[in-house]
């Protein structure tokens, strides 16, 4: 079935959605009044919705996946090609684009050797929470077991993801958790929890250092971390706060897990965010722009010294990492992404989001010396947050309706944004950008003016 929806229809694609769709992060009593947003097209960095108007997309489909912009034929006649030769196996069996994307994608990951598909970054994540606790059994009796994971990060979803959720508006209301998952502080400087220390980045490290002798060396496992804190307030760890963390885990025989799913594929300007700070992960997730929306893939990679904990005698029933992800096997996924990392390598799109990331990095830096809701600006690549707030000596934050206002002000101008939202309590106050990878000079230049535009709008109503 060929989907074409004559302009009439649409009114009719609109009440299917309201009657029949339940929408993800959405209050639907607001559907009373208003419609749902419908995407109908896309082409580059730009969408149209149901009612013809024309958006630029600075937050890749929302939540930071399509990083070779949308409308990209090649990756989509490569899917089809491959879903008519062979769409599905389990994953117990392999198959063609599986080993040629797992290939390619350990040549981009030096130090790393396995790749175990699933569909989504929270399934990632809970498969490497299973190798982590799997080997506390194998090798430490069940004891060694604790994931340590870091106030303002999320790695998903799910139950056991949410157990794992720095920010607790995400995870409220869907307690209680399974135990063995434990907070260490934030590393987001601008709101340093000791005043003004030397040597932050170190100091907000040390702090793993603290819980891990807290909880006992020998009952902590693993520590997850994303390599840019992502939603809960674009925060590029600071000097210094890296390579602790690297000492500590070797330190302690911890597993450093590094969660991608947001950095990945490009988006700092590396193929992976880690790489800006010269760690060295046991364990590597990654979902949203491996294949850039185009088909549903996630990734759990780790070292071989990893992957050589599970083999063990074959007479051993319960030895083997005895995990299934039924979509895993889906070729669609693979096939979607050796296309997608082809055309980040063809066009050069990790040069063009240092460039482009630069540019924005500038223009965002200069709305702060005119805007004074603006209290700081953070970011790498083409992936930056600026924190607003009500008062820059005391940084009280911008509530999140007035941040909201900013959003919104901007999407009048045409340009979609995002924010912290419903994550972290009295401090959803940060606009979160990531374009595509693609994006050019003009099109950075006319994000910067919508906020400019909205941040003149909405700062004269205080």
């Amino acid at each position: 079935m060929n989907i074409q929806i004559a302009p009439n229809d649409i009114s009719h694609v609109i009440e299917a959605d309201k009657a029949n769709v339940w929408h993800h992060l959405m209050q639907h009593a607001a559907f009373e009044t208003v419609d749902p947003r419908i995407i109908v097209e896309g082409k580059g960095l730009r969408v149209w919705d149901a009612t013809g108007r024309e958006m630029i997309d600075a937050v890749s489909g929302g939540v930071w996946t399509v990083n070779v912009g949308y409308g990209r034929a090649r990756i989509a006649d490569a899917v089809r090609d491959q879903l008519v030769k062979m769409n599905f196996f389990a994953a117990a069996a392999g198959s063609i684009p599986a080993a040629l994307f797992a290939e390619r994608l350990i040549e981009k990951m030096p130090g790393m050797s396995r790749v175990y598909y699933s569909n989504s970054g929270s399934e990632a994540n809970e498969k490497a929470y299973k190798i982590i606790r799997q080997i506390a059994h194998k090798r430490y009796g069940g004891k060694k077991h604790k994931i340590l994971y870091r106030e303002r990060d999320y790695h998903g979803t799910t139950i056991g993801a949410l157990a794992s959720c720095g920010q607790p508006e995400r995870a409220a209301q869907y307690g209680p958790f399974p135990p063995g998952f434990v907070s260490v502080p934030h590393c987001l400087e601008y709101r340093s929890q000791w005043g003004d220390v030397p040597d932050y980045g170190v100091r907000a490290a040390r702090e793993i250092e603290r819980v891990i002798l807290e909880e006992g060396p020998d009952t902590v496992g693993g520590i997850v971390l994303e390599p840019i804190t992502a939603g809960g307030g674009v925060i590029v760890p600071p000097e210094g706060y890296w390579e602790t963390v690297q000492e500590i885990c070797t330190k302690y025989d911890v597993l450093l897990h590094i969660d991608e799913v947001v950095c990945g594929l490009g988006r700092t300007g590396q193929w992976f965010g880690y790489q800006n700070f010269g760690i060295k992960p046991d364990l590597v997730t990654m979902a949203k722009g491996v294949a850039s929306g185009y088909a549903a893939i996630s990734c759990t990679v780790t070292t071989e010294r990893v992957f050589d904990m599970f083999k063990d005698d074959p007479s051993d029933p319960l030895g083997y990492f005895r995990d299934i992800s039924t979509f895993g096997g889906c070729t669609a996924g693979p096939a979607a992404a050796l296309e997608n990392m082809a055309i980040i390598e063809d066009e050069d799109l990790l040069e063009n989001t240092l460039v482009r990331g630069e540019q924005l990095g500038n223009g965002l830096e200069a709305l702060k010396s005119r805007h004074a809701i603006v209290g700081d600006v953070r970011g790498m690549g083409l992936f930056w947050g600026v924190e607003l707030v009500a008062d820059r000596e005391t940084r009280e934050p911008l509530p999140e309706k007035t941040v909201a206002a900013v959003v919104a002000a901007a999407g009048a101008r045409g340009v979609i944004i995002g924010m912290t939202n419903r994550s972290l309590p009295g401090y959803n106050n940060t606009l979160c950008l990531s374009p595509a990878l693609i994006a050019t000079a003009a099109e950075i230049d006319t994000i910067v003016e919508a906020i400019d535009g909205a941040l003149t709008e909405v700062g004269a109503t205080l």
